[in-house]
């Protein structure tokens, strides 16, 4: 809610209350709390100071109402922990009895002081040049009102796997409209190429395929397929989308699925989704159960339409489905709220220098060993090795392929490996008794529930666990050499195998930086997404509006993709449900008396919130747009451009209090 601002007689002094937390010993430990509280009330604008063992408990805020009200405060500073954590609480706190929320400061005492020293002296010195600093600032803060704005009731989510789809149909069955936009041609994701799903082995296509049904039947689901999120402007609420999307060649509405125009056509490539073990044509249709049912034309790999080569899918057609002629189409869209569940995709095995990897070597990855498995696969479900397409007789899996390896590849652990490649491992052994299975590992982490339980089975059929990293992986005549090492009985290892099945690391899809350039979501040390809060906070960005959900933010199995896809459809829901938002007051103010009209700071606002009126020769700032991010008012030669209750003054008087010493 909007706060009626206080107003104040220039000649009046402010009253300023500090209160100083003790976090239980998080901050008392290393912080003489008592005599900061003492301390602080010598400073200039502080009536009150008191300190309080929990100040975000109930009796904590309690407290610091009635000394509000008591002192008659118009201002306060809270040393405590991360404004990240509780600014909030002591906002509401404080606006309930009469201060306004932008008058209150939050004194990071405990990440940025208390838990990165030992020193008890230097450590409370430390903490209380971080509160007068912030006396400091309180000083010229004034009281500010949030800009109100309505809210756009559309929302689009970006990513249509099994997390993407989840978050659509929450927020569509809640009956909002939802854009849902999927670079690929057909929705599902990589659960689409799961043959079953650990650990209770449902089919994944039988669990998978109603809900892509739900969503291309919903009437509140508008499905965009082959495009991709290339521009996003606006504010959270109000989002301009640019969408792009690539054309398809096909008609989808006309497109009766008969088949005519792929037996016809003479180009024959490796199947993508099969993971390149079978074939498909230039024209084909994704997977039987793929959502829009349509085929699509491989123009990378077509003979050529500009100038037109074959045409025999086109003369084909007696549905007249085949348009040559469609173009690129960007396509504009107004939402309120964003959902990223863009998904993750496989390390590149190639950068594994010491295993040699291909069909031609009987060395595939863990997705392609799903496609084997499955009774849609390119064997029917046969595990054949792809070189002769022979049944082997010894198959080996290795796991961390590319994970936990800080030296040289990813450091972070993949989590769902040890149970896939148990459920690999366990199916092997259920199609083929007599076949020998080993599994190399590092350590098993199956957390879960029922995934500890899961290895076990496979271990009880017979499969052979051994603790040990291969160290090289390579052809020798029509066997696949593993040379390695029981880390556990020190015995050197050498394994002929008929197939080598690795579980390579899961990493950021291909097209995260991109997507995190257009949207300005940060990302993690390893390319993921990267949550505000990760506990907090877990499945909204830095970016009001932005939510981002499942693999997206790091590896994750499809229990908690779906969770999280439900989990940020109910933040964007709480979003769009409001009448209005309001928009965070501390934004970029222009001096026009000052302002040469350089247009310096037009150039570099990230969020498009800085225009030129020709007319005055000045910048104009468009308050809604503007983020507080203050790169304008660094830039600005003129030093026209402020932010409000981050003015030059204040930070030049925090500066001058954090580097002032003691007189010795």
């Amino acid at each position: 809610m909007s706060q009626k601002k206080k107003t104040r007689e220039p000649e009046e002094a402010k009253r300023l209350g500090v209160f100083v937390c003790h976090c239980g010993k998080n901050i008392a430990a290393t912080v003489d709390v008592e005599n900061i509280a003492k301390e602080v009330t010598n400073l200039h604008g502080v009536v009150h100071a008191t300190d309080s063992h929990y100040l975000c408990s109930e009796p904590g805020q309690k407290a610091l109402q009635d000394d509000i009200k008591y002192h008659r405060l118009d201002g306060i500073i809270c040393a405590c922990c991360s404004p990240t954590l509780h600014e909030e609480t002591f906002r509401k706190a404080a606006s309930d009895v009469g201060v306004n929320k932008y008058e209150v400061e939050i004194a990071n005492i405990r990440e940025k002081c208390s838990w990165v020293h030992s020193d008890r002296g230097k450590a409370t010195e430390k903490a209380m040049k971080i509160i007068e600093t912030k006396v400091e600032k309180a000083l010229l803060n004034e009281a500010l009102i949030p800009i109100s704005v309505d809210v756009n009731r559309n929302a689009m989510v970006v990513g249509a796997g099994i997390t993407g789809i989840q978050a659509a149909l929450d927020l569509a069955n809640s009956g909002y409209h939802v854009y849902l936009i999927e670079q690929s041609p057909t929705i599902g994701g990589h659960m689409a190429q799961l043959s079953s799903t650990f650990p209770t082995l449902d089919c994944s296509q039988c669990i998978l395929s109603p809900k892509m049904s739900e969503i291309a039947h919903h009437d509140n689901v508008e499905l965009i397929t082959n495009a991709k999120l290339t521009g996003v402007t606006g504010f959270v609420g109000n989002f301009n989308a640019k969408v792009t999307k690539k054309p398809k060649f096909v008609i989808e509405e006309l497109c009766n699925l008969c088949d005519d125009c792929v037996t016809v056509c003479p180009v024959i490539v490796p199947n993508d989704f099969e993971g390149g073990l079978g074939p498909r044509k230039a024209i084909y249709l994704p997977f039987p159960q793929a959502v829009p049912s349509a085929y699509i034309l491989d123009i990378e790999n077509c003979l050529g339409i500009h100038p037109l080569v074959c045409s025999k899918c086109r003369d084909a057609c007696e549905q007249k489905a085949i348009d040559y002629d469609m173009k690129e189409e960007i396509v504009e869209l107004n939402v309120g709220a964003i959902v990223i569940a863009t998904g993750y995709d496989l390390y590149d095995i190639s950068k594994i220098s010491e295993y040699d990897f291909g069909p031609e070597v009987d060395v595939i990855d863990g997705l392609q060993f799903e496609r084997l498995l499955s009774s849609a696969g390119p064997t029917g479900g046969e595990i054949l090795r792809p070189s002769d397409h022979k049944k082997p007789e010894t198959v080996v899996f290795v796991q961390c392929v590319g994970s936990r390896d800080p030296e040289h590849h990813m450091a972070y652990c993949s989590k769902i490996c040890c149970t896939y490649t148990g459920k690999h491992a366990l199916l092997l052994k259920d199609q083929e008794p007599d076949t020998e299975v080993y599994v190399f590992y590092i350590d098993i982490r199956a957390a879960g529930r029922g995934y500890e339980e899961f290895i076990d089975r496979a271990q009880e059929m017979g499969v052979i666990y051994i603790r040990g990293k291969p160290s090289k992986i390579f052809r020798d005549g029509d066997k696949t050499m593993i040379w390695a090492a029981n880390t556990l009985t020190g015995e050197r290892l050498e394994v002929e195998a008929d197939l080598v099945v690795l579980a390579p690391a899961m990493i950021p899809s291909f097209d995260t930086k991109v997507l995190s350039g257009v949207t300005k979501c940060s990302l993690d040390e390893y390319g993921f997404f990267k949550e505000a809060h990760v506990k907090l906070k877990p499945v909204e960005s830095l970016v009001q509006g932005l939510f981002v959900a499942g693999a997206a933010l790091s590896p994750k199995d499809i229990p908690e993709c779906v969770s999280q896809g439900s989990a940020a459809a109910s933040k964007a829901i709480a979003l769009l449900s409001k009448p209005q938002l309001f928009h965070d007051p501390i934004v970029a103010i222009v001096n026009e008396q000052a302002c040469s009209g350089c247009k310096v700071c037009q150039s570099l606002c990230p969020y498009g919130a800085i225009s030129f009126d020709s007319v005055k020769n000045i910048s104009v700032v468009k308050e809604i747009l503007c983020q507080g991010c203050g790169t304008c008012a660094s830039a600005c030669p003129s030093q026209a451009l402020t932010l409000k209750n981050q003015t030059d003054k204040q930070i030049s008087n925090m500066i001058r209090i954090a580097l002032k010493t003691e007189a010795k």
